[in-house]
């Protein structure tokens, strides 16, 4: 059990099997109200649900320490997801949750292009035929026809 909790791969499924969970949560919840009221909302309860797992964990103090450059790409971050939620839950508020995920699910392709030109990541060929079936597989789960 323990190399499972220590394993990139069991959290990044459990990530995906929360995003599904998000997408098909916040379709209901989203209906009848404001997109942008949604994403307010869920954003108070991630930061009350995370200052808590801080608190409780003895992390909070470690907020101190954080560097200057982090503290400034962890601010641009959280703009970023900012404007991700808010445009996420208006397509929510437009769309079906079926089609409006798999679009938002481009931000592999995008992560895969963005890490492989500025962080200096590689991917092999298998991987890149990986990324462009996401891409095409997230075009056609979007498309209505």
């Amino acid at each position: 059990m323990t190399d499972l909790l220590r394993s990139w791969h069991f959290w990044a499924l459990l990530s995906a099997a929360f995003a599904a969970l998000t997408a098909i949560l916040a379709k209901i919840g989203v209906t009848g109200v404001g997109s942008d009221v949604a994403t307010f909302l869920r954003t108070v309860v991630i930061l009350g649900v995370t200052a808590a797992i801080l608190v409780a964990s003895g992390q909070a103090r470690d907020i101190a320490a954080v560097s200057g450059r982090s503290a400034l790409f962890l601010v641009l971050s959280g703009l970023a997801t900012g404007a991700s939620w808010l445009c996420y839950f208006r397509a929510l508020s437009l769309g079906d949750a079926a089609r409006v995920a798999p679009l938002d699910k481009l931000s592999v392709v995008l992560v895969a292009i963005l890490g492989a030109t500025l962080l200096g990541e590689s991917l092999s060929t298998l991987n890149w035929i990986g990324v462009v079936l996401i891409a095409a597989g997230a075009v056609l789960v979007a498309y209505q026809g």
